[in-house]
């Protein structure tokens, strides 16, 4: 009695947890319609002034990045936006290699920084805003871009961004591309989710007039907002989406630019994949321990931007904890039959409910990446075999989030970098 009380327990939790996770995430189908919709029609928006030139800082927090910074400075420097409105602003922070000689005889303002205690890129770009509101309040920036060292700017990058800044967002983000996508199923996972989460999530939430959120490099920031907030005050091991939440808490409103593509470098190996990926995991956590309550009263309140909290608090949390709870649920009575505690229950038909559960997940996974890839098919720079190769090993990747979040709950992580060695030009990249 007790095993058949059991079993079908098993069966109507597994079916609560995916009503669970309809529930919380079927808003997110709609804004793939949304993003169908504004992908084919392309509207031009009369904006007043949409062509001022804004005079921006450009921010690059880099730790012994001297194989890659050279190239990033480079695709800066042919862009298509007036030179004198542009300067260049790099931040060695705690480098034991040519990084500031690189940066400086690229043209860029070099400064370093050697500090072991207050490690990560949130204290090296507070390190840096210090620094222009002390030494170069003169030149009166309008905005601040920030970017990693191991990023490549498409010719057309600023001036896309300005037209957007232009419309009145405070802060903008844009169209991450990935300059290795090609380079393994690793990078690959990597490249796919953030073309998802451009086109299938900013996107949208720009064209339904919500808040879009940035995602670690290549975004645009005014700088009333950075001198209102006295710096950059967040040092969690994820400071985009703290920086996202906090704001969006505040009631700002990013918006994305579509056209202003920029390329980032993906991790190799699975170890820096799960290094970083654990950061993310233990950040994500940290951010809704701090700002999770908030949001969720927010959420409530009625306000002009109650969904785009509602948006956040899913973005940050309920996935992690809905599926850590069903993999620890699913393990424990997986684990109490092969081991004999439940006589009654059939092994064989355990593993078949478990390999349908997994199957789903597959399922649903592969059709996001192949949505993706078909969408994205143009802008991805890859042999067409290995794009759709890579869309069936994608659902592996974001299977490995799975131990990762579980881990990142009891486990101490402390930020570290990630070594960056494809160098790039981005001409070679497009």
């Amino acid at each position: 009695m007790l095993d058949s009380f059991v079993s079908s327990f098993l069966q109507y939790f597994n079916f609560i947890t995916f009503l669970f996770f309809l529930l919380f995430y079927s808003y997110q189908f709609f804004y793939m319609f949304v993003a169908f919709k504004s992908k084919r029609k392309k509207k031009i928006v009369e904006v007043e002034k949409v062509d001022r030139l804004n005079k921006y800082a450009v921010i690059i927090a880099a730790r012994n990045e001297e194989a890659v910074i050279g190239e990033l400075l480079n695709s800066i420097h042919k862009q298509n936006y007036p030179k004198d409105y542009i300067d260049i602003f790099v931040i060695a922070d705690n480098c034991t290699d040519e990084t500031a000689k690189v940066a400086k005889q690229a043209g860029a303002i070099v400064r370093e920084r050697f500090n072991k205690n207050q490690v990560g890129k949130g204290y090296a770009l507070d390190f840096m805003f210090k620094i222009i509101h002390r030494e170069y309040a003169f030149k009166n920036y309008d905005g601040y871009f920030i970017f990693d060292a191991d990023n490549l700017l498409d010719v057309n990058y600023i001036t896309e961004m300005n037209r957007t800044f232009n419309q009145g967002y405070r802060v903008v983000t844009s169209y991450r591309n990935s300059k290795n996508f090609d380079q393994n199923w690793i990078t690959a996972g990597y490249a796919i989710w953030f073309l998802h989460e451009a086109e299938y999530l900013n996107l949208p939430r720009m064209a339904l007039n919500t808040s879009c959120a940035v995602s670690g490099t290549g975004f645009l920031v005014q700088s009333d907002l950075i001198k209102k907030n006295g710096g950059w005050i967040h040092h969690l091991l994820t400071e985009d989406i703290e920086f996202s939440i906090s704001q969006i808490l505040k009631g700002e409103k990013f918006g994305y630019c579509p056209n202003a593509v920029f390329y980032d470098e993906q991790p190799i190996t699975f170890k820096q994949s799960w290094r970083q990926r654990m950061r993310w995991a233990k950040g994500f956590y940290q951010v809704f321990g701090k700002y999770g309550a908030d949001l969720i009263r927010s959420i409530f309140k009625r306000k002009q931007n109650s969904f785009s909290c509602f948006d956040m608090t899913m973005t940050i949390m309920p996935a992690m904890i809905i599926t850590n709870l069903s993999i620890m649920v699913n393990g424990l009575f997986y684990l109490a039959v092969i081991t004999g505690i439940f006589e009654k229950v059939s092994i064989s038909e355990t593993t078949i409910l478990m390999l349908k559960s997994i199957g789903m997940y597959y399922a649903v996974m592969y059709g996001l990446a192949l949505l993706t890839t078909i969408s994205e098919w143009k802008k991805i720079r890859c042999a067409a075999w290995k794009k759709i190769a890579y869309t069936f090993t994608f659902p592996f990747f974001m299977m490995t989030y799975i131990p990762i979040s579980l881990v990142a709950l009891f486990k101490n992580v402390e930020w570290k970098p990630i070594q960056h060695t494809v160098t790039k030009s981005i001409d070679e990249v497009q």
